[in-house]
């Protein structure tokens, strides 16, 4: 949260992101978030409540928010009488950092151009590491001019902040991104499970996966095995981190897009496969990786 509270003080812009528990909006230096204020430690920042989307729009022009899926979006931005449309001001710059259809970017940038405003999709990649240390990579789809605008605040919370192209490119790179995410934390799950059960030692195993042909970042930087890596989600009971059901809706959004323009990805189809076994198997809120355990108690039914 350090790049969050950093980005407060140096900008006027919005971050909000939907929290299924909260229904109110945070203002903090023009900075919103929909969650727990004692534990953004946004207490004694001087907070302040709106209670729409709309109100945060008359307050504020630049706006960015993170939400977790396509109609979550929708309904944030469309809503009658309490969307930010519904009381958007001309030359507001939107920036949305959620993981959405691209259609639906496409969709969002229209209308706010009807409105003399821009729209930038702007996912963002990296784990909870890079968010704490403002690392993070955004993937960018808008015009020029309206990237530009975007950089200057996602440059606060990211190390990479990447134009992709026109809206909806950058929709398009995470996605393809999270195919192979989701392949990868499968592989790596796979792997140090099949080493441990051969009697290698896991960090040992791990260690030789890193300086070899089977390094990947699943493995290196965010190993799904407890006790290989300290401050990743395997060693917190697989708490917090990017949550199973948001890794199975982003495999979703790439096996639609691949049903639609043909792409075969029997591997992307799997894996899609494999999550959502896993989150009607009670692994939903837990961490992607996760999957790791998901093998071991696959393994303790049969």
């Amino acid at each position: 949260m350090a790049s969050l509270r950093k980005a407060s003080t140096r900008f006027n812009h919005l971050l909000w992101q939907q929290s299924p528990k909260c229904t109110n909006l945070s203002l903090v230096n023009g900075v919103k978030h929909m969650s727990s204020l004692e534990t953004l430690g946004f207490i004694g920042l001087g907070v302040q409540t709106v209670n729409s989307p709309a109100d945060v729009a008359a307050q504020c022009k630049h706006i960015i928010t993170m939400l977790p899926a396509t109609q979550h979006v929708q309904e944030v931005y469309t809503s009658r009488g309490t969307g930010i449309f519904s009381a958007i001001q001309e030359n507001s710059l939107l920036v949305d950092s959620s993981t959405i259809d691209p259609a639906a970017s496409q969709e969002m940038a229209a209308i706010a151009s009807e409105k003399d405003s821009s729209y930038v999709d702007a996912p963002v990649s990296g784990g909870v590491n890079a968010a704490r240390d403002a690392a993070l990579t955004f993937m960018v789809g808008g015009a020029p001019r309206s990237f530009e605008m975007a950089q200057k605040y996602l440059s606060v919370m990211g190390r990479n902040v990447v134009h992709c192209g026109p809206v909806g490119t950058g929709q398009a790179a995470k996605i393809c991104n999270n195919m192979l995410l989701g392949i990868s934390m499968i592989g790596t799950s796979e792997a140090m499970n099949l080493g441990k059960k051969l009697g290698l030692e896991p960090k040992l195993l791990a260690k030789i996966l890193n300086t070899s042909s089977g390094r990947c970042w699943s493995s290196e930087v965010y190993n799904p095995c407890p006790g290989v890596l300290d401050g990743v989600p395997s060693s917190n009971n697989y708490e917090g981190g990017f949550g199973t059901a948001l890794m199975t809706k982003d495999l979703g959004l790439a096996n639609n897009a691949a049903t639609v323009n043909k792409s075969p990805i029997p591997m992307g189809s799997l894996a899609h496969q494999i999550y959502r076994i896993m989150t009607s198997s009670g692994y939903a809120g837990k961490d992607f990786s996760s999957a790791y355990q998901f093998l071991q108690d696959q393994e303790e039914k049969s």
